[in-house]
């Protein structure tokens, strides 16, 4: 074998192990990205699902309030619509956009305070205040809107690693390169500046 064709031969192998190396690199970085990626996707469902406990509350809290007399209608109608608002908008955990995500929050943030004013009317009430099924619904909806707060901000967690991940040069190169680059876009999270990252008050007090 001459000089010339070990030559070639070496080259040829350097070549083949560092292009070899690049692509497994790459898929590295393919595969990273995706799991990121599920992972964001899972804290949102759990956010929505949190959210959802809340939803799911406050038929029967109308229910129990409106059985009193005089109580304010005005108040329960807000509760409701507000609730109805909030229901209706509905998002596909892999493709949440910035503009979907501040109607998602208009709608909770709505919901949140139509809820605080019906407690801040409960006041009014002694005896729907002593109620044992109001009592009941009241500290379910305190440990649900605690839920809410941990999920929003696991998922915003989430979001950070996510988005440094795939913001980083390399990564994105690769990510460009092995065709997913548009598919793995930088995702936005809570607001925080918005008061968006920490679930909202319901007064019970």
């Amino acid at each position: 074998m001459s000089k010339g064709l070990i030559t070639v031969l070496v080259i040829v192998g350097i070549l083949v192990v560092v292009i070899g190396g690049f692509v497994m690199w790459g898929a590295g970085v393919y595969d990273n990205a995706v799991k990121l990626q599920e992972d964001v996707n899972a804290e949102w469902s759990n956010v929505q699902s949190t959210y959802q406990r809340r939803m799911d509350l406050i038929p029967n809290l109308v229910e129990t309030v409106k059985g009193y007399a005089n109580f304010e209608q005005e108040t329960l109608t807000g509760v409701i619509e507000a609730r109805a608002k909030a229901t209706s908008i509905n998002i596909d955990p892999s493709n949440v956009t910035p503009q979907q995500l501040a109607q998602f929050q208009q709608a909770q943030d709505g919901l949140s305070s139509a809820l605080s004013r019906l407690m801040v009317v409960v006041e009014r009430y002694p005896d729907l205040k002593a109620n044992q099924n109001f009592l009941d619904l009241q500290a379910q909806l305190e440990g649900t809107e605690n839920r809410i707060n941990v999920a929003r901000q696991r998922y915003n967690d989430s979001i950070r690693l996510y988005n440094t991940y795939v913001r980083g040069f390399f990564k994105r190169f690769a990510l460009s390169l092995f065709g997913g680059g548009e598919d793995f876009s930088v995702r936005k999270g809570f607001e925080a500046s918005e008061g968006a990252d920490q679930a909202p008050k319901v007064n019970f007090n």
